[in-house]
């Protein structure tokens, strides 16, 4: 689908920025917004460039670069640091060979920093794309990243 088509499955009300910019993001392989989707945007809800750029930068969901086909957040709010959190985004950087707000070499993977997934009791967790990963250790992360590298060969 194209970007213009894609915009056109909402009505032009400005109410619906946050919905368009999600199916956009979500319709590009590379999970990012781009230039171009957020002008065509702008200019379909009638709004300014900059206010249009201003959600997509404000928002930590949204990306402007772009991204690996699994997006990793972990959780960082006070419970998941209490039970080890910055344990587990270690273990994740070791595993997947990069640092926190990098993407893998074979674009996989994007790992980032959530302030809260609301799963304080089952932390420490991390969301993939749209799953939750809950109870963390090392070995979990291990099976779950493995997990996703086996859904990859086998689409």
């Amino acid at each position: 689908m194209s970007i213009k088509e894609i915009i056109r499955q909402f009505k032009p009300e400005h109410h619906n920025l946050l919905n368009i910019m999600h199916a956009l993001q979500n319709s590009n392989p590379g999970n990012y917004l781009t230039k171009e989707a957020l002008e065509e945007t702008a200019s379909y809800l009638g709004l300014t460039k900059a206010s249009v750029y201003g959600v997509a930068t404000y928002y930590t969901m949204f990306s402007l670069e772009p991204r690996g086909r699994y997006i990793i957040r972990v959780c960082i709010s006070p419970v998941c640091e209490i039970i080890k959190a910055e344990t587990i985004i270690k273990h994740l950087e070791k595993v997947l060979g990069i640092k926190t707000g990098q993407t893998s070499s074979d674009r996989l993977f994007t790992l980032e920093l959530s302030e809260c997934l609301g799963q304080c009791h089952k932390a420490p967790s991390m969301m993939i794309n749209d799953r939750v990963h809950n109870c963390l250790d090392k070995n979990s992360i291990e099976e779950i990243i493995e997990e996703y590298r086996q859904m990859s060969k086998s689409d």
